[in-house]
């Protein structure tokens, strides 16, 4: 593991030992706790290993857990199937080429520009790449300068998402940044990523408080109700597609339902 994930890795075993009460997992102890959540050599002894050891691999030290090792924690923080994954890709990532702003294939931007309903290109950042006329229409991303196409940056510090999203922006804020984060912690120490995150905490205290529960989720299709401004309100089904040109590249289709 690379410094940057040993921290990520540790962060995100803390954060999840923090979030387990001594009654989910079974043990019955009436002492006062001064923190919430389990303590580490609760942790320790649920999987299985050395409190020394689980003190190394949550501060981060230089340590590479085995597959035996990481199912056993798996099994003590009862983390559900995406959280395992994340967790195993964590303890096994390595150094990462640096960062740099993807390009869309012509053929790609020209098949979105063709769709009649909202379509836009994501990069591994979540920076908005390319459009058609029905999202710029439905999102407004034509408006922005290029430094703010951006997801994070539209949900969190440009007002009119709030207007867009309407009640659901909470729900739909916190889903954007559980998913943003299983792939930001696997490139925590690259610049372009550190800088993205650290604006967009200065701007937002709900994506700062948000950032901090370290939750994790896995990309499915589902619905979002949206606002525009002549038309109304309308629901949408979603769903996203991998380029096999270039992995990072995310398609996002929005279909009226």
């Amino acid at each position: 593991m690379t410094t940057s994930s040993r921290n990520e890795f540790g962060d995100f075993l803390r954060s999840r030992r923090e979030k387990l009460s001594p009654d989910a997992v079974g043990l019955n102890d009436d002492r006062r706790r001064r923190t919430p959540g389990l303590r580490r050599e609760e942790v320790a002894e649920l999987a299985g290993i050395g409190v020394d050891w689980y003190v190394r691999l949550e501060q981060g030290r230089t340590v590479r857990p085995s597959d035996t090792t990481l199912d056993a924690l798996a099994r003590a923080l009862r983390l559900g199937k995406v959280e395992t994954a994340h967790l195993r890709a964590l303890a096994g990532n390595g150094d990462r080429v640096a960062f740099t702003r993807e390009s869309v294939p012509p053929a790609i931007e020209r098949l979105i520009a063709r769709l009649d309903v909202p379509a836009y290109v994501t990069g591994r950042r979540w920076d908005i790449l390319t459009w058609n006329t029905a999202a710029a229409d439905l999102l407004g991303f034509d408006r922005f300068a290029e430094a703010d196409r951006n997801i994070l940056v539209f949900m969190f510090i440009e007002p009119e998402s709030r207007r867009i999203f309407g009640a659901t922006w909470s729900d739909e804020a916190r889903r954007m940044i559980a998913l943003f984060r299983a792939t930001h912690d696997l490139h925590a120490d690259d610049p372009a990523f550190i800088e993205l995150v650290e604006r967009v905490r200065s701007r937002s205290r709900e994506f700062a408080r948000w950032w901090d529960a370290h939750d994790i989720r896995s990309s499915v299709a589902g619905q979002k109700v949206l606002a525009h401004p002549q038309r109304g309100t309308q629901r949408y089904e979603y769903t996203t597609f991998q380029a096999n040109d270039d992995p990072a590249l995310k398609l996002a289709i929005y279909t009226p339902v």
